[in-house]
């Protein structure tokens, strides 16, 4: 019997964040800082506004790009928070999370053999989707001293004649590093004079802790070779609504919802009518949320400080980066060794790319109470490592 299975399918390692999520959902009494989901239900109104529309029967497919009023509001929220101006019939698509959005987007602009630029740490998904367009995916790894921040000279000297689209992950996951506006103009110079298309993943624009998200479509002849990828998941606690959208120009835009209507049809009914709501009267909800994610940020940073853990100072999302270098250990040995031991669970950086070795990725969407719990097994569990060093080094 031939394998049934794709080779390329195959070759594709499954997600290193998924694991320690499988291993601890069976373990009592642990605490996960592993997964990248707020804490928080959705706002009341939001979930209302859902139920609304089930009462009203509106449970039938929208149109392939989603529901009209849904496409207007997102324009009208890009105008308002960035300036920028899409066309709702023609520039606009609803999809299912972010994820999906990415997935099209790779899929409606690659031609096999094309180079994409990723930086590295980055979301697990960018690699896969671009292997199987049978795109060539080029990693970038991005240096802990620069904050995480990609630079116009590591884009410089990872471009080839092969090279279209730049992924830009920021604010990112999992380090939690943003890219400022003056670091944004010096890559969006390279872009036009290069000719390369940008896959923008914003998922986690609202929630920046330093001056405001900017986006790289926002700059002079950007608007035109970006696609702007954003959705409901993270800034409005809408995970499993499982929504999201894309901006761009019309010709991407025609191709991209092309495949979304032969792969998908129509994102969910339901989460589109709530998304309506959303976008309409959440800003309040979003600023609460930030707040309270920013009290716990701050928070991590002086208890990281304190135990003599070194982590640099993220300004987005809710992600922490610590390096665990100086403990000899790899971080999936660290992230063992404390699972099992005090039964914390965080992810490997490796999971995001081989220059996460050396780190962990810690998320802060959980309640202060759990985070205190968390941090004192992860003190404990840091006193012991060194204890072991002197111990080891007196022997020697």
């Amino acid at each position: 019997m031939r394998d049934p299975l794709s080779q390329k399918i195959k070759e594709i390692k499954p997600s290193g964040i998924r694991k320690f999520f499988d291993i601890v959902s069976e373990m009592k009494d642990a605490i996960s800082l592993g997964v990248g989901e707020p804490d928080f239900d959705t706002p009341w109104h939001i979930r209302e506004e859902g139920i609304y529309s089930l009462e009203k029967g509106r449970t039938f497919y929208t149109s392939n790009s989603g529901l009209k009023e849904l496409r207007i509001e997102i324009c009208n929220y890009l105008k308002r928070k960035l300036g920028l101006d899409y066309d709702y019939n023609s520039e606009v698509l609803i999809t299912v999370g972010g994820s999906e959005a990415i997935d099209i987007a790779l899929r409606a602009m690659i031609d096999p053999g094309d180079e994409v630029l990723i930086p590295e740490p980055c979301y697990v998904s960018y690699v896969p989707c671009v292997e199987l367009t049978h795109g060539v995916p080029v990693t970038i790894p991005l240096k802990e001293e620069n904050q995480f921040r990609l630079t116009k000279e590591e884009v410089l000297q990872n471009l080839t004649d092969k090279t279209k689209i730049l992924v830009l992950p920021f604010p990112n996951n999992p380090t939690g590093a943003i890219m400022e506006k003056e670091d944004l103009a010096a890559i969006a110079e390279i872009c036009v004079e290069k000719d390369l298309f940008v896959l923008s993943d914003e998922i986690y624009s609202e929630l920046t802790y330093k001056g405001e998200h900017c986006s790289i479509a926002q700059f002079p002849g950007m608007r035109e070779r970006t696609v702007v990828i954003n959705g409901f998941s993270k800034a409005y606690a809408m995970t499993g609504w499982r929504l999201g959208y894309a901006a761009a120009p019309a010709a991407i835009m025609e191709q991209m919802t092309k495949i979304h209507q032969f792969a998908i049809m129509c994102a969910p009914t339901t989460s589109q009518y709530a998304a309506v709501e959303a976008l309409r009267h959440g800003d309040k909800d979003v600023e609460r949320m930030k707040e309270s994610y920013n009290h716990r940020r701050r928070y991590l940073l002086h208890e990281f400080h304190e135990m003599g853990l070194e982590c640099f100072e993220p300004y987005g999302a809710f992600y922490m980066f610590p390096s665990i270098r100086k403990f000899g250990l790899t971080s999936e040995e660290f992230a063992n060794r404390l699972l099992q031991e005090e039964k914390i669970a965080v992810v490997p950086g490796t999971a995001f790319g081989e220059c996460g070795e050396g780190f962990l990725r810690i998320s802060y969407a959980y309640s202060l109470e759990n985070l205190k719990i968390a941090l004192e097994r992860v003190r404990r569990f840091v006193e012991r490592l060194e204890k072991e060093q002197q111990e080891k080094t007196q022997a020697e």
